[in-house]
């Protein structure tokens, strides 16, 4: 893939690690920030703000300002953003459901990595 392209971005944005845990989150309804930034957990405002504006931009979410005092702000995902969720979704659910396989897979790699270190074989780095 050419990084010129523009689906390189949104793919970036999407698959980033807020990226995901947004769209996962607002699939079950519209959020205000600090609820969403408790939902996901462990995120700064700072990055969850950078993420939301991205999805924004994207098209993937709907910031929602009402004019009050103090503001009151809501996001939602779009349409399209819903889309983009469920396939998001497939894909976590995917590693959830596989990840007994996955540890297997790491610990057989540690395994060859440490016997490959003691033989002096640096093919296994």
């Amino acid at each position: 893939m050419v990084q010129a392209y523009p689906s390189r971005q949104i793919l970036q944005h999407i698959t980033s690690r807020w990226g995901i845990l947004v769209l996962i989150a607002l699939v079950g309804g519209t959020q205000r920030f600090n609820a969403l930034r408790r939902k996901i957990g462990g995120v700064s405002e700072r990055m969850l703000a950078q993420t939301l504006q991205q999805l924004e931009g994207d098209g993937l979410i709907d910031r929602i300002a009402y004019e009050v005092v103090p503001p009151h702000v809501e996001y939602r995902l779009t349409p399209l953003g819903h889309e983009a969720a469920e396939k998001v979704r497939l894909l976590t659910d995917c590693i959830v459901d596989n990840l007994p396989r996955i540890a297997e897979a790491w610990e057989e790699r540690r395994g060859t990595r440490a016997q490959g270190a003691l033989r002096g074989d640096r093919s296994t780095k």
